[in-house]
């Protein structure tokens, strides 16, 4: 089943999640993903290596293990900046061979120590490739945004033109990158209805969970931190325990509000947390 259906049926619960790093035994992931089960989600999205690092195990291999083992729909993350022409085709035969449908196309992070490939510069162009070399009904293709504007372009309005590329190469929906305030992805939707881009749009949310985390995070996509969470951060910067637990209530403060506003659907990153997952489904059931 390609994914954007889903959007045409009901508004849309989904979870990231990432395959565990080499020295991580591949069980791990297997763990969570039977604990992520019992939260119904209508699809899961498997990474290819957080931060343009080598990924551990096979993105198609769990993907694969979603759908086969647990019923539940997938997305692999496919990121084009270390692939070659020659390595988009080999990977679309593994999602042939594996099953899988759904493909989420990604410009990927630099990594500084992997010189960047020059086939693909752009997600866009990752798309028309994929749409080139497959047949109309073969594979789904999401695509990522940036409520906040992607950090390396000029402004929001740039980078929603580039975002309308990715549309007219042939993504279907489109997935949002975190972001800790909602007007911001209210003003981005309306921006994207304005530049004539009216494909569904999930917003991710990542929930704080710890100070260093989510720091980091903000500094790879750019997103800003508010006043108000930036009030909770500082006061529990000692009390990591509390500041858990005030960032999973501002997570579900934002989904209440995002569904309240007729969200399209949300994307919790769950950070292979069964535990977090599960207090915010449950907290934001509708």
């Amino acid at each position: 089943m390609k994914a954007v259906k889903l959007f045409e049926q009901k508004k849309v619960w989904s979870f990231e999640v990432f395959p565990p790093k080499p020295n991580v035994p591949i069980e791990s992931i297997y763990q969570t993903l039977s604990a992520l089960k019992g939260l119904h989600p209508d699809f899961i999205s498997v990474t290819y290596g957080a931060g343009g690092s080598v990924p551990g195990a096979s993105t198609e291999e769990i993907c694969s293990t979603i759908q086969k083992e647990h019923g539940i729909l997938s997305i692999a993350h496919m990121p084009c900046i270390n692939e070659t022409k020659a390595s988009v085709l080999e990977r679309l035969e593994k999602f042939r061979a594996y099953g899988v449908q759904n493909i989420l196309a990604l410009r990927g992070d630099r990594s500084p120590n992997v010189p960047p490939q020059t086939d693909f510069r752009y997600a866009s162009d990752l798309i028309a490739y994929i749409r080139e070399h497959s047949s109309e009904d073969e594979f789904d293709i999401a695509a990522a945004c940036y409520p906040e504007g992607h950090p390396e372009a000029p402004d929001l309005d740039t980078d929603i033109a580039h975002l309308r590329e990715k549309v007219c190469a042939g993504a279907s929906h489109l997935i949002s990158q975190l972001f800790y305030r909602n007007s911001d992805f209210y003003r981005f939707r309306d921006k994207l209805a304005a530049a004539g881009i009216h494909v569904p749009v999930e917003a991710g949310i990542m929930p704080v969970t710890s100070k260093k985390s989510i720091e980091r995070m903000v500094s790879l996509c750019g997103a800003s931190i508010p006043h108000r969470l930036a009030k909770l951060m500082a006061r529990y910067a000692d009390d990591p325990a509390s500041l858990k637990a005030a960032g999973l209530e501002y997570a579900i403060d934002q989904i209440l509000d995002l569904r309240e506003n007729g969200v399209d659907g949300i994307h919790l990153y769950t950070m292979n947390n069964p535990d977090v997952a599960r207090y915010i489904t449950e907290a934001a059931a509708e």
